[in-house]
């Protein structure tokens, strides 16, 4: 029997580093009917994200991307089927402890979300200020996240004098300030241009490094193809396709070299693949660009060195405490 691609990439790369980490996100047999419409957004679906991956979901309009991430917010409830988050069944927390759960997640949105009459410093020392933040803890953390996107000099600005690429940047700043096991990023660059796209696509890749589960709903299609991550697809509320390294699209048959050449790079960091160089070097989080393709924003120096956290086993335990999860 011939051996398939699949089987090849397995051999090849061996068990992914994250197929022995502990899962963040495990939805089983998760459907969900929206009541008075009666649309079935999603239906019976089950897939497990474990700690330290990056995730796109993608999917056309109505395919269930944003219910998806509603569900993982507490926002909706699903209609059958269970959602766990770090092995605790999101249906135990009662609705006056919801907002903190949310403590312990990141979320970007495609429209930001930031206070409109508030500096850039503080939209984001708001996130820690409702947390319970200390003023040393604000003094010490908002700088620092500041200068990690690139934000160090535009944080006495109000959110109508910045740029819509800088928006995103103070969204995802104050979405990291507290450095959240689990991030979550609906549509982050469908309000953007191409090239700031690439930087705030650069950004979340960084977060990820460090050791934050990123996922991330998506229609850029350019910026999936890219990255060469995981892709969950979603059609009609079904998942169609859960890739280790795939596209916006399923993938088309590969050239012997291509398929040579991806086979000679380690998983899960990306590959070279129909020509275009992926490295896993921090300063080359996106591919080569080609000669005519704007320069994506430069990410700041000291972000990209940053090491990747040591997590303790109980890292989940932690943050979910029980008081979370208790009446």
């Amino acid at each position: 029997m011939a051996t398939t691609e699949a089987e090849l990439l397995e051999r090849a790369h061996g068990s992914s580093s994250t197929d022995a980490a502990p899962a963040v996100i495990e939805f089983r047999r998760v459907s969900m009917r929206y009541e008075g419409s009666g649309d079935l957004a999603l239906d019976d679906i089950s897939f497990t994200i474990r700690r330290g991956e990056f995730v796109f979901v993608v999917g056309s309009t109505g395919s269930g991307k944003s219910t998806l991430m509603r569900l993982l917010i507490k926002e909706l409830e699903p209609s059958a089927g269970t959602i766990q988050v770090a092995g605790r069944d999101l249906a135990d927390i009662t609705r006056r402890k919801v907002p903190y759960y949310r403590r312990n997640l990141g979320v970007v949105f495609q429209d930001f979300k930031l206070l409109p009459n508030r500096t850039v410093h503080d939209n984001v020392a708001y996130a820690l200020q409702v947390t319970g933040g200390t003023r040393k803890e604000i003094r010490a953390k908002v700088p620092d996240i500041l200068r990690l996107t690139g934000l160090s000099l535009k944080l006495h600005n109000v959110p109508h004098q910045l740029s819509g690429g800088e928006q995103q940047r103070v969204s995802v700043a104050r979405a990291f300030v507290n450095h959240p096991p689990l991030l979550l990023a609906d549509e982050p660059t469908g309000n953007l241009d191409p090239e700031t796209s690439i930087g705030i696509m650069q950004l979340l890749y960084r977060i990820n490094r460090t050791g934050t589960t990123v996922l991330v709903a998506t229609h850029d299609s350019n910026m999936v193809d890219r990255m060469r991550r995981r892709v969950i697809e979603l059609d009609a509320g079904q998942i169609v396709r859960d890739e280790r390294t795939g596209r916006y699209a399923p993938s088309e048959d590969l050239t012997t070299a291509e398929f040579g050449a991806l086979l000679r790079e380690p998983a899960p960091e990306p590959h070279r693949v129909g020509g275009r160089l992926f490295t896993s070097e921090p300063d080359a989080a996106s591919p080569e660009r080609p000669e005519d393709e704007p320069e994506a924003p430069a990410a700041p120096r000291r972000f990209a060195a940053r090491p990747r956290r040591d997590e303790p086993e109980d890292l989940f335990d932690d943050a979910f405490t029980d008081d979370v999860f208790s009446d």
